[in-house]
């Protein structure tokens, strides 16, 4: 019997390249926790590969932008800025960010980042988040962006956005599931001891009342609404208060705060139970009681619906161990 040797050729690493963008102002924190975060998945999965990975994860500090560089970058993250609003001082690279996604470039955000890329026309139609403290001064800049604070990152294919400060943790593991697969991501997130995903940003922002719209009638009606939030209240009490007819009511309240009364009114009872979830150990049903619902399976429903988590979730989430209290 004869044996033909065969030299098989070993199999290709494809070299994934990722660039974090130092711009001005940028919080450093997340520009190297970005690049350390990378580096470690990349290290964990080529551990795991004893055969040869068929993948490389490869990160780079971007500290001077250049027009060629689209050939050299698979993906290119925006961390946060310190200023709150990143375009500020970084016009110039609105062109660079055009010329990046046009060639195929996956382009990244985290927080005040996604200014950035609203500035350069990337998010005009689009699905984005941003920190939820942002928000408002977002829309009136960009209001063609379908912003969506609620949701802490949204992949929207060749964009990916993400919420708060410290969203870049959730985006790197993000990009590690997207070239390394989940099993890489998974190992990362254990490695780091982080939270591997399903987090919203709605989890951790505060409800807001806009009080500087100018309609002093509206703005009469939310503070009365502040102090008999426990109470049936209906919209034909408020337009009362307001001096208006329920229709103009309606109207005006919602061009004032963005909400309907009865949302309005939901969001402010929501808050209040959680201020009463993280400081105390009422149950559930006393914490319905006393922020003005009688229907406790209600309260459950719409604090989920708010809050994307159950009374339950959210107190196991936020509240110290030792004043977690059985519901």
């Amino acid at each position: 019997m004869t044996f033909i040797e065969v030299n098989l050729p070993m199999p290709s690493t494809e070299t994934f390249t990722i660039g974090v963008l130092s711009y001005p102002r940028v919080q450093r924190s997340a520009v190297y926790g970005l690049i350390d975060l990378l580096e470690s998945a990349d290290r964990q999965y080529q551990a795991d590969m004893p055969s040869g990975a068929a993948h490389r994860l490869v990160v780079e500090a971007i500290e001077e932008i250049s027009p060629d560089q689209a050939t050299h970058f698979t993906a290119i993250i925006l961390p946060p800025s310190l200023d709150g609003d990143a375009a500020a001082c970084c016009e110039d690279y609105a062109h660079w960010l055009n010329t990046m996604h046009q060639q195929g470039v996956l382009v990244c955000s985290v927080c005040a980042g996604a200014f950035l890329l609203a500035q350069a026309g990337l998010l005009e139609g689009r699905a984005a988040t941003t920190h939820w403290m942002l928000a408002d001064a977002f829309r009136q800049r960009y209001p063609a962006v379908k912003l969506d604070t609620d949701k802490l990152i949204i992949d929207d294919g060749d964009i990916i956005t993400a919420g708060g400060l410290m969203a870049w943790i959730d985006l790197g593991l993000k990009i590690v599931d997207r070239y390394l697969g989940p099993s890489a991501m998974l190992a990362t997130a254990r490695y780091l001891l982080v939270d591997p995903g399903g987090r919203e940003q709605r989890f951790y922002s505060v409800f807001s009342p806009a009080l500087s719209h100018g309609d002093s009638a509206i703005l009469k009606v939310q503070h009365w609404l502040q102090t008999r939030y426990e109470a049936p209240v209906t919209v034909t009490d408020m337009g009362q208060i307001a001096n208006l007819s329920p229709r103009t009511f309606i109207r005006r309240f919602h061009q004032a705060t963005g909400l309907n009364p009865s949302e309005y009114l939901q969001h402010l009872r929501i808050g209040k139970a959680r201020s009463l979830m993280e400081s105390s150990s009422l149950s559930v049903d006393e914490i319905a009681w006393q922020t003005g619902y009688r229907d406790t399976s209600a309260f459950r429903r719409i604090f989920q619906k708010v809050m994307g988590l159950t009374p339950r979730e959210y107190r196991y989430r936020f509240t110290a161990v030792g004043s977690r209290v059985e519901e």
